[in-house]
Parts: structure tokens; sequence; C-alpha cells
């Protein structure tokens, strides 16, 4: 039996239609198992850089300042972005990592120089990481002497007997337990009108307090440590030039995602701290605690919880950042996937620097301040250097090829770098120049008293 014309074009049609579905529907899944394959380094390092120092200083703008700087998180989202994508994009075109190009491009001085810079600013951090171990647990009525020592096993052990991918799953499971911010903040019954209109539209006053937490903002976000671990990251991972439209989604997705959970950490502080008139938090651990009669006992044990795996975190890949610069600056081997015997400088480094900032948690009367106050200032030092490297490195043709930066998106690096080290610098001269200005709460009293910002 012969179907009309008509009927026939219209199963032909259809079945044409089904064929296209069908293609785009593969081209889709094709697409997304690819950015998952490819995902990890973006979204690791972002969210990584909410660490002990990073919830220290969003808790107290928060307290301090209310929703009212809410708004810096966008431009803040475009630095992380743009400086991040440019490492990003070195990595998967030239298959080598930051540390390695400084010392193929510029020679061994200035890679000397950057190799010391990491291990003194990053040995500083690290020690801040299981500071914020001890904290946390502390609430938990848990002793330093018990956390810091279980805390510094467990991070060894992963990266140790850890393959890269075992590694980067464990990493990425940690990146959703900053969800728990996202609950403290709900349990604090913001006001959402208030954060929303906030975060779009800046305050038509700023008081001078406000100004420095600006620069503090700036100062904990972008870190050069980023830079290294990301690039090696994807080096690592063998991601490649074909796979770069995917490494830039990983970068983007781990930028937006890292400000969110800036947003509901100040939004929660905001909410309980500063409506009661607690501005002068200046540890997470004192939010935390904080938080118990204001928002209620879940709210501070999410709280709490969020510093712990933040803590726990950046504590297992700051020394491994480290360890990526000198490795590679040196030409030694470095990597997760090999073993100990394969990368002995590598992994020794690793090892040490885990062992030297835990122990330096566990010494009583140890000059904790000092140390973390002057990690900090190396890190305002550092980062204008590292940022100069980048912007030399990604816009060299011989280098690069085709994936340069272009006119635009050089303006925009420029200009965003140019203000992220002014800010930066700033932000180091304030902790030399304020007299025990340890933290963000220790400067107020000076700001207040007139200081000439």
């Amino acid at each position: 039996m012969t179907l009309p014309s008509s009927i026939s074009k219209a199963v032909a049609a259809w079945k044409s239609h089904g064929d296209n579905l069908g293609r785009r529907s593969r081209a889709a899944r094709r697409r997304l198992a690819i950015f998952f394959a490819v995902v990890g380094p973006g979204l690791i390092t972002s969210n990584v850089d909410n660490d002990a120092g990073g919830i220290a200083t969003y808790t107290q703008t928060g307290a301090h300042s209310g929703y009212a700087l809410l708004w810096l998180l966008i431009p803040l989202t475009v630095a992380l972005y743009v400086s991040e994508e440019m490492c990003a994009r070195m990595g998967v075109v030239t298959g080598k990592g930051l540390s390695d190009l400084i010392r193929e491009e510029f020679g061994f001085r200035p890679t000397f120089f950057v190799m010391v810079a990491a291990l003194g600013v990053d040995l500083g951090n690290t020690v801040a990481e299981f500071a914020g171990v001890a904290s946390a647990l502390e609430i938990f009525h848990i002793s330093k002497y018990i956390s810091v020592p279980i805390a510094a096993i467990a991070v060894w052990v992963l990266v140790l007997y850890g393959t890269y991918r075992m590694v980067e799953k464990i990493f990425l499971v940690a990146c959703a337990f900053y969800g728990t911010y996202v609950l403290s903040a709900l349990l604090a019954k913001p006001d959402w009108l208030l954060a929303s209109k906030s975060l779009v539209l800046p305050p038509a006053h700023l008081a001078s307090s406000d100004l420095l937490i600006m620069v503090a903002l700036v100062g904990t976000t972008i870190a050069p440590w980023q830079f290294f671990y990301l690039q090696a990251g994807f080096v690592e991972k063998k991601v490649g030039p074909r796979q770069y439209k995917h490494a830039r989604m990983d970068v983007l997705v781990g930028s937006v995602t890292c400000m969110i959970i800036v947003f509901f950490i100040i939004v929660c502080t905001a909410a309980t701290l500063h409506a009661h008139g607690l501005t002068n938090i200046t540890e997470a651990k004192e939010a935390a605690l904080a938080l118990v009669p204001l928002a209620g006992r879940w709210a501070g044990g999410l709280f709490a919880f969020g510093l712990l795996n933040a803590s726990l975190f950046a504590a297992s890949i700051l020394p491994l950042s480290t360890a990526h610069v000198v490795c590679e600056g040196l030409g030694f081997e470095a990597g997760i996937d090999h073993k100990w015997k394969e990368a002995p400088i590598f992994y020794g480094l690793y090892t040490g620097l885990i062992a030297v900032g835990a122990g330096l948690i566990l010494i009583p009367g140890a000059p904790l301040y000092k140390i973390l106050l002057w990690s900090q200032v190396a890190n305002g030092v550092w980062l204008p250097v590292v940022m100069i490297f980048v912007l030399l490195l990604v816009n060299r043709p011989e280098l690069m090829g085709k994936y340069v930066n272009g006119k635009a998106f050089n303006i925009l690096a420029w200009a965003l770098s140019i203000a992220m080290i002014v800010l930066t610098m700033l932000f180091a001269w304030f902790l030399v120049a304020t007299p025990g200005g340890d933290s963000v709460g220790s400067w107020l009293p000076a700001i207040r008293s007139g200081w000439p910002f």
C-alpha cells in the first residue's frame, strides 16, 4: 500500500527532525562529558581561596559593614576570572607550569625570587590553615593537640598515596561542603531584598573603615599561589588546546561559585552580628560562637564545619602549590601521579611544609600573629611580580601563538591587574603601619581615631 505523497513527506520530515535531535543530543552529551573530564583545577583553585584567612575577612566584612560592600563581589568575580583564565590558557597551550615558563623565558634569577617568595608566603598561609582547623574543632571542645596532628597526617596521606584523579575528586567533594555557609545564611533569616539591592548598587557614602575592608577583600581574594596551582593542575591533567573552551568554563564556574559562597558568608554575618551590634568580630571562630544565640545552634555549627572544611582543603593545596613552584623552577619532577622515588623533592617539600605549618601551631607561645602578618605582607609584595610575569608571558606570540590576549581582553587584564596590585600593596602597607595589625578588626580603632585614608 502506497502512502499519499503528503503523508510520505511528513514522515520523512519527522524522521529527519528526529535524526537532527538525536545528533544534537549526542553532541550535547559529548560536550558535557568533555567538560566534566576537564573540570577540576578552576573550580578547586577558586574555592580553596575561601580559606581560614578569607573566611575571617568575609566575616569581619559582614559584621562591620553589613550588606554595604556586597556590590564589590561582582568586580571581584571578574578580576578573579580574568587573572585565572590567563594562567589556565597558558597551561593548556604550552603544557607547562607557570614557574617552568618563568625560568625558560626570563632565566633562573627571577625564578629564584619567585621560589623564595612562594616558600615564605605559603608557609605562613599553611600555618593559618592549621590554625583554622584548631579553631573550628575547639568549638566542638577538641584540643588543638589532637585535631592538628590528625589533620596534618590526613592531608599528607591523601596526597602521598593518592593519584591525581582520586585527590581531585576528594577536593571537588570538599567544594560541595562550602554549601554549609548557604544553610547558615538561610537560618540567619537575612533581609534578602536589601542584600539583592546591595549586590548591584554601591551605597551613596562609605566610611573610611569600609574602604579599608574593601582593600582587605581584594587582598584576600586574589592570591599569587592560585595562579601556580591552577596552571599546574591543567598541565598535570593533560588538558590540551582542543579542550581550552572547557578549561575556560571551568575557571568561570569556579570564580562564580567562589564569590557566591563569599556572598552567603557576608549575608549570614550581616543579618546576625551586624544587626545586633557585634561589629568587631576578628575571627571566624568568634562568628560561629556568636551565631549560636542569634541564629541557633545549627547555624553556628554549620558555620564552624565550613571553617573546618575550608581549612583542611587549603592545608592540602597550599603546600602542593609551593612544591610545584619550586620543582618546576628547578626542573625537578612534580605531580601527584608520581611516586616518592620519582619526585623526592616534590614530596619532600610537601611533607616539610605540612610538618612545619602544623608544628608551629603546637608550640606554646609561638608568634602566630606575626607569622600570619608577615606572610600577608609578603603576599602583597609577591602579587605584583607574579601578575606582571603572567601578563608578559600570555602576550608572547612565540609562546602562545593565536592564544595571546586580544586587545580588549588585554586592556581589561592590565587595568584589573594594576587595580589589584595597588589595592594589595595598600593592604600590605596597612598591615605593617598599623600597630598590632594582624586582623581587619585591629585596624578599625586606628581608622576611627583619624587614620589619613
